[in-house]
Order: C-alpha cells, then structure tokens, then sequence
C-alpha cells in the first residue's frame, strides 16, 4: 500500500529541492535530476503547486520555479492537499445495513489512523524536512533511488496519475 501518490511524492521532494535554493530559481530539469523525477510527469505537478500559490514560476533564461511560502510555515499537508489529497473514510465502504449510520469499527479504526497520518503531515513544516539534511547535497542522496543486482537497469513499473 502506498500512502502518497507518486505526484505527491514529486511534489514534496520538489518543494523541499526548491526550498533549500531560495534566491535561485529552479528549471525543471535541475528539479527532476536532484529528486530522481521524471521531468515530464514534474511539470504538471509544479503547475499544481503554482495554482495552489505555493510555488511562483518565471518564464525565460533566467526564469525557473520559486517557492512563495515560508519553509516555515508551510506544510507537508499544504503540498499534498495542493496535488492530491488524503482520502478520508466518511461512509462505511461495506453495504452492510447496520453499517449505513456510521462507522463499523474496522473502517472507524483505518479512518482514526488516517486523521494521525494528516495531523502529523499538518505539524511537519517544510522547514522541519530541511533541517533534517545537513546540507542540500545530503538530501539528493537520500533522493537517489536504491541499487540492487536485481533492479539495476530495469525500467520498473510506476502508477502515476495524471
């Protein structure tokens, strides 16, 4: 099971990269090589971020992508929330008659889990994620996906949406 979708993967890693450089403006390409992306798939979820007025985005040779919101106010919940938010349970999924007024308790359980989940996307700035990495450079390795025997070389399989 995968908690965050793969925009919203590529947008919290875009925005902390992006972060981390405050007076650069950033390319796409710069982006999507310092947080492993697919840079076509990142642009879309850049746009995103624009519309939601967390990023700003200049055209031209000296444009690129800026962040408009303070690392320290910002959170990871605000990012998620501006590609894809967390999907909460408000109605038992089982059509089970005594379900139909609520909750049963397994779903009430899973939906519990997921209200922690948000709070503690909604307490953690983007300046927290930052100052976890000592330097920039710390946080492109941890972005650099694992090689083994077995997957070096092969393409993978991703489940993007659009």
């Amino acid at each position: 099971m995968k908690l965050l979708s793969e925009a919203c993967d590529y947008g919290l890693r875009a925005v902390i990269w992006i972060a981390q450089r405050p007076d650069e403006p950033q390319k796409v390409k710069d982006i999507a090589e310092g947080i492993k992306a697919a840079p076509g798939y990142l642009i879309k979820v850049l746009q995103e971020l624009t519309k939601a007025g967390i990023l700003s985005a200049r055209r031209g040779s000296q444009g690129g992508f800026l962040l408009r919101r303070d690392p320290t106010v910002l959170t990871a919940l605000d990012v998620i929330n501006a590609i894809d938010p967390l999907e909460r349970i408000e109605t038992c999924p089982v059509d089970i008659e005594s379900h139909l007024s609520g909750l049963c308790p397994m779903h009430r359980c899973i939906d519990d889990a997921m209200a922690r989940i948000e709070e503690t996307f909604r307490c953690t700035t983007i300046a927290d994620v930052i100052a976890s990495f000592p330097t920039a450079e710390t946080f492109c390795k941890a972005m650099a996906p694992p090689r083994s025997a077995t997957t070096a070389g092969s393409g993978g399989s991703s489940r993007a949406r659009p």
